[in-house]
């Protein structure tokens, strides 16, 4: 029997909606808190560039209010760097971020970027904040992450979740033998986006994986179902699957 499966969920697209229309409602800090409540294991948030979803003020609140875990999804900017350690949260999660991208569209190229990133994974950890790289299920990538000695890696579930048929297999193979590899050199495995409950489960049951950070569709079910219910949900099928 695998170790019980984590679950962070993404709040950002409360703030999302929010934004849309401007004011306070509905109020991303709120989701977070009713999550835990339903069986959430972590919060993250990506407080990007420009600010389409998160804000500062989210971040902070987010830091001050929450029992369980915040990982802040961050680009690899100074800006992002000083955020993160003003605010300490548990985790940071260094992500690829371009602006005219409606979603992160890949994984980081931990090992192109790897003097860019040395500097802040040192700093970061050295602050107490455990680093993750999301990452593409990919050796090269896994191997820079060994060599910047980050603790966590999350692999990029998107291709997986686009996919239908023997191409999804075969990316499930990826991230299967992504995760041993990562986990025979001791980093913690992570994974996430895109995923649904029509598809988590083989992410799911992949052994070494110890946490799903899962967003946009536990947000959007909520519109028919309540946030509650579509966490609960979301644990019930990882449960399932170990």
């Amino acid at each position: 029997m695998s170790a019980r499966l984590r679950l962070g969920v993404n709040i950002d697209h409360v703030a999302t909606v929010r934004n849309a229309r401007g004011g306070a409602a509905p109020d991303p800090v709120r989701a977070a808190l009713l999550a835990a409540r339903a069986g959430a294991d972590g919060i993250t948030a990506h407080l990007r560039e420009d600010r389409r979803h998160i804000t500062d003020d989210d971040i902070a609140r987010l830091s001050a209010d929450l029992s369980i875990p915040l990982n802040l999804e961050m680009a690899a900017t100074g800006e992002m760097l000083a955020i993160a350690l003003r605010h300490r949260p548990h985790a940071a999660c260094i992500v690829p971020e371009k602006r005219a991208e409606r979603t992160t569209e890949g994984g980081l190229d931990a090992a192109g970027q790897f003097d860019h990133l040395a500097p802040m994974v040192r700093e970061l950890g050295a602050a107490g904040v455990r680093v993750s790289l999301f990452i593409e299920p990919d050796a090269r990538q896994i191997e820079a992450a060994v060599r910047l000695a980050a603790p966590v890696v999350e692999l990029h579930t998107g291709r997986y979740a686009e996919l239908a048929g023997e191409a999804r297999t075969a990316e499930l193979r990826r991230l299967t033998d992504a995760a041993a590899l990562a986990a025979k050199n001791g980093i913690e495995v992570h994974a996430g986006h895109g995923l649904t409950y029509d598809n988590v489960i083989p992410v799911a049951a992949i052994p070494q994986v110890r946490e799903l950070n899962i967003g946009h569709f536990l947000i959007g079910e909520a519109i028919f179902v309540g946030l509650a219910e579509s966490v609960r949900r979301m644990r019930e099928l990882m449960d399932a699957a170990r």
